[in-house]
């Protein structure tokens, strides 16, 4: 099940494993340019195989609270967000918040979803994160503030789930389609397979 936009990838079950297999944690930190710092797992693949979200844990290793459990890292979706942000996109989805009933208890539903998806991860982990209790990420659930964090939350949990992170997939259209093919059969961060239709 994918987000509208988005390219087939499953959506990962919150709190899944331990920690990221080291492959993993190779490409998502050459990814972000430095160490994935309370990553636990990843929660979407793209289509080429390689980790463009990964669930980080609620409390950091260093004892920050982090209220981002999913957290985007694909290059080619990171930079379409950001593209998506300077456009005036947020400004518009939180005015039509005020607007639209329907979207705003849509987007409502969306932020407890994410709330549960955390509790459920510090469960599992055995981690305590007060001050965190009613904050989730992207600006849910009274306005659009971060594109990525709507985008990861999006790619994770499927369509229907956050309808301003469907909104952006929509938007972003097929960023990982980049034209080229690994060498030689190695996934490269930002460097994905070409869909075949």
């Amino acid at each position: 099940m994918t987000a509208p936009g988005a390219p087939p990838g499953p959506p990962a079950a919150p709190g899944a494993g331990p920690g990221l297999a080291e492959a993993d944690r190779r490409i998502v930190e050459a990814q972000l340019g430095r160490p994935a710092r309370g990553a636990t797992a990843v929660g979407w693949r793209c289509p080429c195989g390689a980790p463009g979200v990964v669930l980080t844990a609620p409390r950091l290793p260093d004892g920050t609270p982090f209220p981002t459990t999913y957290y985007l890292t694909c290059p080619n979706a990171v930079k379409a967000c950001s593209t998506l942000e300077g456009t005036g996109l947020m400004a518009a989805m939180t005015a039509r918040l005020g607007q639209d009933e329907a979207l705003a208890a849509r987007y409502a539903a969306a932020h407890e979803s994410y709330l549960a998806d955390r509790a459920a991860l510090a469960r599992q982990l055995g981690q305590d994160v007060p001050e965190l209790d009613g904050v989730s990420a992207g600006g849910m659930p009274h306005r659009a503030k971060c594109l990525h964090a709507l985008a990861a939350h999006a790619l994770a949990k499927g369509p229907g789930v956050n309808p301003l992170g469907d909104e952006v997939l929509a938007e972003m259209g097929p960023f990982w389609d980049t034209g080229t093919v690994p060498v030689s059969g190695v996934v490269r961060p930002g460097n994905c397979a070409r869909i075949q239709q």
